[in-house]
C-alpha cells in the first residue's frame, strides 16, 4: 500500500501543472479556491452539520450548472465540459445543500466543479460523500476539505486533474480521515484510498487544517 502510494505521488508530480493563479471566494455554505489557469477548484471547504440535513422537506436537485457570478470571467466553462465527456463533479455535494435554497443554487457553480471520470464521480467519490453525511448525522458535524491536483489532459480550456482528495475532521472528537483518489476510473474499497494530511500537503503544496 505504501509503495503504491509513493509511486502514485511520483507519477502525479511528473504531470502536475499546478498554477499559482488562484482566487478564493466565500459562498453561503462553502468557500472555494479556484485555479484560473487550470479552471478547477484546488481547495473547497465547508462545515457539514446534522442541522443542514434535518429539514422536514428537502429541496429537489436543480442540476443548473452555471458560472460563478463572482468568478464569471473564469467559470463560464459548460461548453468546455461538453468537449471532454467527464462528469461535472461536485466538491461540496448538492445533497449537503438540500435544506438551503441559496446553498442549492450556489453548489452548482462551476467554481465548485471538477472534471471527474464518471466511474469516480458516481462510484468511490459518491461513496465517500454518503459516508461523510452519515458521520455528520452521528457526530453532529464534520469539517470537510477537498480538492483536486495535477493535469492529465485538456478539454477546451479546462484541465482534467490527475487526482481528487478529501479530508474529514469530526469537530466533537477531533478524529481526522484523509483520502486520495486517482481520476482514472479505477475503483477500490474506500479504505484503500486512505492517506494522511501530511501526504496531501506534500502532494498539493497546500496548508491544510
Amino acid at each position: 500500500m505504501k509503495t503504491a502510494f509513493l509511486c502514485l505521488i511520483l507519477s502525479l508530480s511528473a504531470v502536475a501543472q499546478s498554477g499559482h493563479d488562484t482566487v478564493t471566494v466565500k459562498h453561503r455554505l462553502y468557500t472555494t479556491t479556484y485555479d484560473t489557469a487550470l479552471h478547477y477548484p484546488v481547495h473547497v471547504e465547508w462545515l457539514l452539520t446534522r442541522e443542514m440535513m434535518s429539514c422536514p422537506q428537502k429541496l429537489a436537485r436543480t442540476n443548473k450548472f452555471v458560472p460563478d457570478p463572482l468568478l464569471a470571467k473564469w467559470t463560464n466553462v459548460n461548453a468546455d465540459y461538453r468537449q471532454g465527456g467527464e462528469d461535472r463533479g461536485h466538491n461540496m455535494p448538492a445533497e449537503d445543500n438540500a435544506c438551503d435554497s441559496v446553498g442549492e443554487t450556489e453548489c452548482f457553480y462551476f467554481s465548485n466543479m471538477t472534471p471527474q471520470i464518471a466511474r469516480l464521480n458516481r462510484g468511490d467519490w459518491k461513496e465517500l460523500e454518503t459516508y461523510t453525511r452519515k458521520v455528520a448525522l452521528q457526530e453532529d458535524s464534520v469539517y470537510v476539505e477537498c480538492g483536486s491536483y495535477g493535469f492529465v489532459r485538456k478539454m477546451g480550456k479546462v484541465s482534467v486533474p490527475a487526482a481528487c482528495w478529501k479530508i474529514l475532521k469530526v469537530k466533537k472528537t477531533g478524529a481526522v480521515e484523509a483520502y486520495l483518489f486517482r481520476n482514472d476510473g479505477s475503483s477500490e474499497p474506500l479504505p484503500q484510498h486512505a492517506t494522511t494530511v501530511d501526504s496531501l500537503e506534500k502532494l498539493t503544496g497546500l496548508d491544510l487544517k
